[in-house]
């Protein structure tokens, strides 16, 4: 049995096309794979890594963008530790349909989810969204913000090793006993929630409307989602 401290779900949501694949694939393999088809359902694939002396097992979800699958994914924000909200910079529809994923977001998901705003493929050289208009939604909505490239490997480790710090730390604020019993706890059933600290804003330095992994509900076909 693998041996690790914490394990947390994290989510990825946000409009088909802005690369939210290419992210996990880039992080957990190393790899940015071309022509990724878009995900159908919920893929998920997992990473251990080691952050401020603690071995983390991150269990990362990856949602499709397309309507006809929000029945589906909706029911993943749950239990979610934490929620990365991409979107395109070089894609001015898929920003604008922000608001419509924080409804989301706020209906489904637990009120203490840590909430971060990714501006992805900034490699291309066609923005559409400053990145300032990304840091002033973000901080608007109390989330995190960061921009990243998934081609380029900008940011991605970046991201997801600053969530785990976040994480850990909202952890051990917890008192010690509780939160021992709930790491336990979760250990025993990956599905449940440690239940973190209150989240407070932090803009991070640094398609369009409509909508190997560890598992998978679905399938992937056509452009990266």
């Amino acid at each position: 049995m693998e041996d690790y401290k914490f394990l947390f779900k994290i989510v990825l949501v946000g409009n088909a096309g802005v690369g939210k694949t290419c992210l996990v694939r880039r992080f957990t393999q190393g790899l940015f794979p071309p022509g990724q088809g878009a995900t159908i359902g919920v893929d998920f694939m997992i990473k251990t890594v080691e952050v401020e002396g603690e071995k983390i097992k991150l269990q990362i979800w990856d949602t499709a963008g397309q309507e006809r699958f929000r029945s589906i994914t909706q029911s993943y924000y749950r239990s979610a530790h934490a929620l990365i909200l991409v979107y395109d910079i070089s894609c001015q529809p898929t920003f604008d349909c922000l608001p419509d994923w924080l409804r989301e977001i706020q209906e489904y998901a637990n009120s203490k989810v840590l909430k971060i705003l990714v501006g992805n493929k900034t490699d291309r050289d066609d923005r559409e969204i400053p990145t300032q208009i990304g840091e002033e939604f973000a901080k608007q909505h109390d989330m995190y913000f960061l921009e990243t490239s998934a081609k380029e490997a900008e940011n991605v480790e970046r991201l997801f090793y600053e969530i785990a710090a976040e994480l850990i730390g909202q952890a051990r604020s917890k008192d010690g006993s509780s939160a021992a019993a709930a790491a336990a706890a979760h250990r025993q059933s990956e599905g449940s929630s440690i239940g973190l600290g209150s989240f407070s804003a932090k803009a991070a330095q640094s398609n369009c409307c409509g909508g190997g992994a560890a598992g998978s509900v679905g399938s992937n076909s056509s452009q990266a989602g």
